[in-house]
């Protein structure tokens, strides 16, 4: 029996993206002179096929399906992602110089966020089958244990934050790396010493590209006047940058959230959407959101996502299974990190980093990805023991 509650929590996601497709893309619509329903039946495609994939892998055999099916995520979309960046543009679509989307038809796939889910699976797959019986290991065996999954990663990073100039997925991913990294039984040692690198390389990459310079300076133009008013004045007056640094988009999007107030403007009433938001329904959705449903909707949509994480977690903790123990645990904390870090953004604690809400922004690859993470592990919880009424024990 798969898990009611995980199931139900991401239909009720899905069931509300749908509606706020519609809603949230006035402006575009206008803009762009697409039909009234263009987003809407776009994203309900996208959740119908995810919808579907989901149901097909749940219902799979997880002893003989789930090894076959992680490893080929990872390795196809791993392989996808170098190929494209040697594909003409008539196939690939480029923004900003960035290859990000293989071009389907009349449809874009983002082989990035699958490979996200393949790249989780590759580590705990072989987590399981390397580390989990090992002793305590001397930092310099441990390194060396470690070192091959730290190459896929470079790698991996070289392709994503380099060529794709996405440093968002980077820091989704590294971060539910670095947590597996614990729950396999690495050294404190160790773990603070890779953290050190990855952190200098993440400052690096920042430095290095002057568009994450602006976004860093655009964030701290936001929110310098609380942090340094921790400090004294004369020591900190040279971090300051002029006024009109300040972001705009943070601005519209805490506004937004204000006005939405605590029962909303109402479905279909918001007026940050209408220009003054730009992309509201996909990275900014949780701000359209709050100003038309206001703290209930949002209350709503935290509470589900936390709901979706904890029966992963609880999934998790029941298998007998180690490689699907830590799959559960990775599935979980790349939802969480890309939920919390679009939240961050949108509300002005963190530079926005482009992240989309799971099952709610539109976009067909994260929804179909996110829908092929929550199968597999739906296609887990028949493995997980549970009393005559179906309850996990």
């Amino acid at each position: 029996m798969i898990d009611k509650i995980l199931l139900a929590g991401v239909m009720a996601l899905l069931a509300l993206s749908l509606v706020m497709s519609y809603s949230l893309s006035t402006y575009a619509v206008l803009h762009f002179e697409y039909s009234d329903v263009h987003f809407f039946i776009r994203q309900s495609v996208f959740v119908l096929i995810g919808f579907i994939i989901m149901v097909i892998l749940s219902k799979l055999n997880p002893n003989t399906w789930l090894v076959p099916l992680g490893l080929m995520l990872f390795a196809f979309f791993f392989i996808a992602m170098i190929v494209m960046q040697f594909l003409p543009e008539s196939v690939v679509h480029a923004v900003g110089g960035a290859k990000r989307w293989i071009r389907v038809g009349s449809i874009s796939i983002a082989p990035v966020e699958f490979f996200k889910i393949g790249f989780i699976f590759f580590v705990t797959w072989s987590f399981a089958r390397k580390l989990l019986n090992k002793t305590k290991m001397p930092f310099w065996e441990e390194l060396e244990t470690y070192t091959p999954y730290l190459v896929v990663f470079i790698i991996a990073v070289i392709i994503i934050a380099v060529f794709q100039k996405d440093l968002g997925q980077v820091v989704v991913l590294g971060a539910t790396m670095m947590v597996l990294f614990v729950f396999a039984g690495s050294s404190k040692k160790f773990f603070f010493s890779v953290i050190s690198v990855i952190f200098t390389a993440f400052i690096g990459l920042i430095f290095f590209a002057p568009h994450r310079i602006a976004r860093v300076k655009s964030w701290w133009g936001g929110v310098q006047d609380s942090i340094l008013s921790f400090f004294p004045f004369e020591s900190v007056q040279h971090l300051r940058i002029e006024a009109g640094k300040e972001p705009y988009q943070i601005s519209n999007s805490l506004n937004a959230i204000y006005n939405g107030g605590f029962w909303g403007k109402g479905l279909g009433n918001g007026q940050f959407k209408l220009g003054y938001l730009s992309e509201v329904h996909t990275d900014f959705i949780l701000a359209g959101i709050t100003e038309e449903l206001g703290f209930i909707g949002l209350a709503f949509v935290t509470i589900t996502m936390l709901v979706i994480v904890f029966r992963i977690f609880k999934i998790a903790s029941k298998v007998q299974n180690p490689m699907e123990y830590l799959f559960c645990i990775g599935v979980g904390l790349l939802l969480a990190s890309s939920f919390i870090l679009n939240a961050y953004g949108i509300s002005g604690i963190t530079p926005i980093k482009g992240i989309a809400v799971p099952f709610l922004s539109y976009g067909g690859s994260h929804i179909v990805a996110s829908c092929v993470a929550i199968g597999m592990v739906l296609m887990i919880s028949k493995n997980v023991p549970r009393d005559e009424k179906g309850e996990i024990l």
